[in-house]
């Protein structure tokens, strides 16, 4: 098995990056793109590149979101209560 958080690439393809690493690499992106020295054609290559990574990490999000929800309706099945929405704290 290859590194945490990674999972080892099939033969041929680039290796799947982890949420934190795509998000480093859209980071990456955004910057470059500010600072407005590239070539049209390479820009354009880096705007499609994060938008695959933009679409890429908010379906992770959401897969994350669904499973922290099954979890919490699993855990209090047959308290009367069901499903309570609890946000995320970010302090």
């Amino acid at each position: 098995m290859g590194k945490a958080g990674k999972e080892q690439p099939e033969a041929g393809k680039d290796p799947v990056l982890s949420f934190e690493d795509k998000m480093k690499r859209l980071e990456e992106i955004v910057r470059m793109m500010e600072q407005g020295d590239r070539p049209l054609e390479e820009s354009l290559r880096l705007f499609e590149e994060g938008v695959r990574l933009s679409s890429e990490c908010q379906s992770m999000l959401e897969d994350a979101e669904r499973k922290v929800t099954t979890l919490l309706s699993s855990g209090r099945e047959g308290d009367g209560e069901g499903v309570r929405e609890i946000p995320f704290r970010t302090d």
